[in-house]
């Protein structure tokens, strides 16, 4: 993976090149670029896909001891990517945290984005999300080595499938958890980075509730990927996004859980690609 020298620190990303429309692909907490395999995979045949690890706790390099990596932290390290890489009028995707980090980039402006996608997020008040979310902020109240050897516990597969864990995000992507777990279990400089994530997430709960508010002045194509099945991210949460944002489309997904891009790639991908080359158009009387 390429890596970039960002102001929070080193960043790995992939890039797959090629001249076709621009794909971000943005993840979540404890997770890495490799929740977009399959769907890059399929999407690089005709865009280019870019897809950063973000410092949340799967990432490689710890970042710098005065990193700010709250979420809108996080999102300003997002938009500083993108510049750095001289990306314009790209397609904007994020799954879990990283659609949540997408809104904060539209309530900003998104001014390198042409077209959105928010694919089962946090938003509104389900921030830190579900039964998931709260135990892993619980989490992040320990110091980083006790976080560290707590994480350990996810190596067993059992430990994983509660639905306290990964159970309630993924059916069929275990095995790519299993890998997400390791830095923050090694590494302790990752185990800080994270902590400190997750502190700064409990200490402004109301952050996507602020954001919403803005959405609506977000005119531009937007998609709504949501799994109907969903234990984590309620799915009355994509209509209510779908209606917030005055050009939007939703997509119900069956048989998934939060992470479409583990359970439902194929689906997700093909959602994508007709979103990329689909002109948008404002609803009337919308925004």
């Amino acid at each position: 993976m390429p890596e970039i020298e960002l102001s929070a620190g080193t960043l790995a990303y992939r890039d797959s090149g090629g001249a076709g429309p621009v794909v971000v692909l943005l993840h979540g907490f404890l997770m890495d670029a490799s929740l977009w395999d399959a769907v890059q995979a399929d999407l690089s045949a005709d865009h280019r896909c870019v897809v950063p690890t973000l410092p949340l706790g799967a990432h490689r390099h710890p970042m710098r001891a005065d990193a700010d990596l709250s979420l809108p932290g996080v999102a300003r390290l997002v938009a500083e990517l993108l510049e750095r890489l001289g990306l314009q009028d790209v397609t904007l995707v994020g799954n879990d945290t990283g659609g949540a980090l997408v809104q904060l980039l539209m309530a900003d402006g998104a001014d390198r984005a042409g077209r959105v996608v928010l694919v089962s997020c946090d938003a509104f008040d389900n921030f830190p999300p579900g039964l998931t979310g709260r135990t892993l902020v619980l989490a992040g109240s320990l110091p980083p080595r006790l976080f560290g050897l707590f994480m350990r516990q996810m190596r067993l597969r059992v430990m994983r499938r509660l639905p306290l864990a990964f159970g309630w995000l993924t059916r069929r992507g275990d095995a790519t958890t299993a890998r997400w777990i390791e830095p923050v279990t090694r590494v302790p400089g990752i185990a800080r980075d994270t902590v400190r994530a997750l502190r700064a997430a409990a200490a402004d709960t109301a952050v996507l509730h602020r954001a919403a508010q803005r959405l609506p002045a977000f005119r531009r194509p937007a998609l709504i990927v949501w799994a109907s099945e969903d234990r984590v991210m309620p799915p009355a949460h994509g209509r209510r996004l779908a209606e917030l944002l005055p050009d939007a489309t939703l997509h119900e997904i069956p048989d998934s859980y939060t992470l479409v891009p583990l359970d439902r790639p194929a689906r997700l991908a093909r959602l994508v690609r007709d979103f990329t080359h689909a002109p948008g158009r404002v609803r009337p009387g919308a925004g």
